[in-house]
């Protein structure tokens, strides 16, 4: 993987950089939307590529039980299957069995658990993930990982983490080993766990870094910590991990969380907040965060955000959009997602643009000031 930083803050860790796959380059800081099942909940392709989404997201996890391996196969990939010709990271899964926690049993070969679809038994294992993920066609994957609670006993942490390594050696190996099925390159990272302990943290990092993965993902963030002590977690391991890959905060998260973590040195993000959000009718503006669905906006005609240059904001008002969401028509909540992700997709390039610039805390302290002060449940 080809990943150039091209230009670093010189009063934080923030940084913009430039990653390269063969679907396409990803300037980064950026924001991925999240599209479990090979979809972005109420919206097409064609219009995530209008907002020049870069790269999105989908789960192995989901991918697995649906459609199954055989049927992405048979389509040529996941690429072919939904129509999507940019880049795409698939995850692991293991967040996904991390919340099955009454459903698995963890073992040193994997993890075995019941589909919350049917309760069949299945079977993950560090290869077996790999495989699948070398069948999605995905253009980044990411290791089988357990991802323990917080707050978790020390002890159950490092055992943890000590098993995440295990899987990983056995993931790199089973990359390495394998080829793509679809004639283009797939690329591996690897995810650091250890919770809010810093020796255990740093533990995991080191021993993913011999590794040699394509690029690295702090994990076991975002499951309940305070936010200062996931900013902790960042600043260690900015000082731990290759400047030469790219880093990615996995889950993470509100505006604030993604612009502290770009100022700790993080390049990549997904989060389901934008679309979760946007289909409640809670959408994201620079002043803060607006219920669409509140009385006070019935005879409000100005667009979400007042000057911001989407689609949205150019041709629909708070008013009719509100009418749209308590009428229980779909097109509301497909408006609010495509502002919601628009706005994300703001957030991340304009703080790259305001690395560049050198100004990237004066703008991150104003901004937040304001989003914060008029921000609404």
């Amino acid at each position: 993987m080809k990943f150039s930083v091209i230009s670093n803050d010189h009063r934080s860790a923030a940084r913009c950089g430039m990653l390269s796959t063969d679907h396409g380059d990803i300037p980064t800081p950026i924001f991925m939307p999240v599209g479990t099942r090979a979809s972005v909940k109420s919206v097409e392709p064609v219009e995530l590529k209008e907002l020049d989404v870069r790269i999105i997201l989908a789960n192995t996890y989901h991918l697995f039980l649906k459609p199954g391996n055989s049927i992405l196969a048979k389509a040529g990939g996941i690429h072919r299957f939904m129509n999507w010709d940019r880049p795409l990271l698939t995850d692991s899964g293991g967040y996904q069995v991390y919340s099955l926690s009454e459903l698995r049993k963890i073992s040193e070969e994997g993890v075995t658990f019941k589909s919350h679809l049917d309760g069949s038994r299945l079977n993950f294992t560090p290869e077996n993930v790999v495989d699948t993920q070398r069948i999605i066609g995905s253009d980044i994957m990411m290791p089988l990982d357990e991802c323990p609670p917080w707050p978790a006993e020390k002890e159950y942490v490092r055992k943890s983490g000590e098993l995440t390594i295990r899987w990983a050696e056995r993931a790199r190996r089973r990359f390495l080993e394998t080829s793509p099925h679809y004639g283009y390159r797939q690329f591996q990272f690897g995810i650091t766990q250890g919770g809010t302990y810093e020796d255990l943290r740093a533990q995991s990092s080191r021993e993913l870094v011999d590794l040699d993965f394509d690029g690295y993902a702090v994990g076991g963030m975002a499951v309940g910590e305070p936010a200062e002590e996931m900013y902790r977690m960042l600043e260690l391991s900015n000082t731990l991990l290759p400047e030469s890959k790219p880093r990615y905060l996995m889950g993470v998260g509100t505006p604030s969380n993604i612009l502290n973590a770009i100022e700790r040195g993080v390049d990549m993000f997904d989060c389901v907040i934008p679309t979760r959000e946007g289909r409640n009718g809670r959408v994201y503006t620079r002043s803060g965060k607006i219920n669409l669905r509140s009385a006070k906006y019935a005879e409000d005609f100005r667009p979400i955000d007042d000057g911001f240059d989407n689609h949205v904001c150019r041709n629909y008002s708070r008013a009719y959009i509100r009418h749209l969401l308590n009428v229980g028509e779909i097109l509301g909540l497909k408006l609010c997602t495509l502002h919601n992700i628009s706005f994300y997709l703001w957030l991340t390039s304009t703080a790259r643009k305001h690395i560049l610039e050198g100004s990237f805390l004066e703008w991150k302290e104003a901004f937040l000031t304001e989003f914060n002060r008029n921000d609404q449940p």
